[in-house]
């Protein structure tokens, strides 16, 4: 009994010591071992076996990338403004030994670390130069940090500024600040499209206008020419018919009522030229009247005579009495008259009748 007593003490110290020796180390662990209280080695993942009550595991670390983020400090810029600031830090550990017997906390000696340096480049730049400047922070810090924590077995991988907190006076300011630059550029935009807009609607009205003028001189070139050429086949129509003086008198008198038409003419001025074509009229049927006073003889009535006193009304024109409308009627009516005469004259003598002189004298006499 006793014997079983001591096989099964004996078993179960061999399973507890056996288990001791044995170590298992999860992935991307690192275990510091220590042999009587002195650094042996450092157990890898998987399978490790070690000498029970001599081997103890003094640290267990994590080699994986960290993630560390550091309170709001204050620090003092350059124009003696006191700034919160805080950073995230991304480490990794290389060297476990190191990181285990180098620095006694290296989590907080990476804080303070940083805070010292963030001092010191922050100390050296003013407000302005701080809030747009990270990226330079960032790398000053990276260095510093680097260099330091490298005999720790540590490697800052990344640093980055969270935030940077002015205070609330500056923060008022600045917000006073973009608001001001914000209302200039809105102001300045407006002006500038404001003025592109008046430059383009002057260009427009510009270039309306000089249309409108190259179009209005187009149309006054083009009726001028067509008048031209009106008035040069009027020419040639009349050199090609060889037109005598009565054809041209009696169109020079057939154009003289028209100047009389019209309810507002109040006012009517008979042309200069009115007594040279009368006379150019008699010129023409001049021949016509020798030959009817030939026929008649020394007895002719006096009646068939033409009045003197008629063509001096007509080139003297009426007395001073009378109002100008009168003047025009009786003027208009006086060259109707010539009008009517001179046409049957030229009747008369194209139908080549004998005695042009009696029917024109009797129209003379009725007209008066």
């Amino acid at each position: 009994m006793e014997l079983l007593v001591l096989i099964i003490i004996v078993a179960l110290v061999a399973v507890f010591g056996v288990m001791s020796s044995v170590r298992v180390v999860p992935q991307a662990r690192r275990y510091n071992i220590e042999r009587f209280g002195r650094y042996r080695a450092t157990l890898q993942p998987g399978l490790n076996f070690v000498i029970p009550v001599a081997d103890r595991v003094n640290t267990k670390l994590d080699i994986r990338e960290q993630v560390f983020t550091s309170q709001p400090q204050p620090v003092i810029t350059e124009d003696n403004l006191v700034v919160a600031i805080d950073t995230v830090l991304y480490y990794q550990i290389t060297d476990p030994r190191a990181a285990a017997y180098e620095v006694a906390n290296y989590v907080l000696a990476i804080d303070q670390l940083t805070v010292t340096t963030l001092r010191n480049v922050i100390g050296s730049m003013d407000l302005e130069r701080t809030l747009t400047s990270r990226e330079e922070i960032n790398a000053q810090l990276r260095t510093v940090l680097d260099e330091a924590t490298g005999k720790w077995g540590i490697r800052v991988n990344r640093v980055e500024i969270k935030a940077i907190d002015p205070p609330k006076t500056i923060k008022e300011a600045m917000e006073k600040q973009m608001r001001a630059e914000r209302d200039k550029r809105a102001a300045i935009l407006h002006a500038e499209g404001d003025r592109q807009a008046k430059i383009l609607t002057a260009e427009g009205t510009r270039q309306q206008e000089i249309l409108v003028a190259q179009g209005d001189q187009q149309a006054r070139i083009l009726r001028a020419d067509g008048e031209a050429q009106a008035v040069e086949r009027v020419f040639q129509a009349v050199h090609r018919n060889n037109a005598d003086p009565k054809v041209l008198a009696y169109k020079y008198l057939e154009t003289l009522p028209h100047l009389a038409n019209g309810g507002n003419n109040t006012f009517w001025v008979i042309p200069g030229e009115l007594t040279e074509a009368i006379r150019t009229v008699t010129n023409a049927f001049g021949d016509h009247s020798t030959m009817g006073m030939s026929s008649n003889g020394p007895g002719q009535d006096d009646d068939d005579q033409p009045d003197s006193t008629e063509r001096h009304e007509l080139t003297a024109g009426e007395p001073a009495s009378l109002s100008a409308a009168a003047a025009a009627t009786q003027a208009a009516q006086q060259a109707q008259n010539a009008v009517d005469e001179a046409k049957a004259e030229a009747e008369a003598a194209t139908a080549g009748t004998a005695n042009p002189l009696g029917p024109s004298s009797s129209r003379r006499k009725a007209a008066r």
